[in-house]
């Protein structure tokens, strides 16, 4: 796993922050939209399959142009900081809303126990 990249002292943590969400939000918008799944009739080939609001499909291999980058982005290296920002809202006496929605989408998508 990659090391996590070291915060840039001369950054405002706020506006690190702003920055990231900003960043992740605009390559969402270009990545092929749709709730992801793992699907596929045989186990040794599965496809990721975003399906649309409206009830259309799309295989996600093939809109690499649109969805390389997002997997790139959320590839294993934002785990560590990403489990321990979970870790520490849970030893919070009342966790940030948005962090139990991440964790709960998470949860619904990792393989394992449901």
């Amino acid at each position: 796993m990659d090391a996590a990249a070291p915060v840039p002292r001369d950054r405002d943590p706020a506006d690190l922050l702003r920055t990231a969400a900003d960043r992740l939000e605009a390559l969402a918008a270009r990545t092929t939209a749709g709730d992801w799944r793992v699907t596929g009739l045989l186990a040794s080939r599965p496809e990721v399959v975003a399906t649309r609001p409206g009830g259309g499909t799309e295989h996600v291999a093939e809109a690499r142009a649109g969805s390389a980058a997002w997997i790139a982005a959320l590839s294993p290296a934002i785990a560590p900081p990403l489990t321990a920002a979970l870790r520490a809202a849970a030893g919070e006496p009342d966790p940030a809303p948005d962090l139990v929605t991440l964790a709960a989408v998470l949860l619904d998508r990792l393989p394992g126990r449901r």
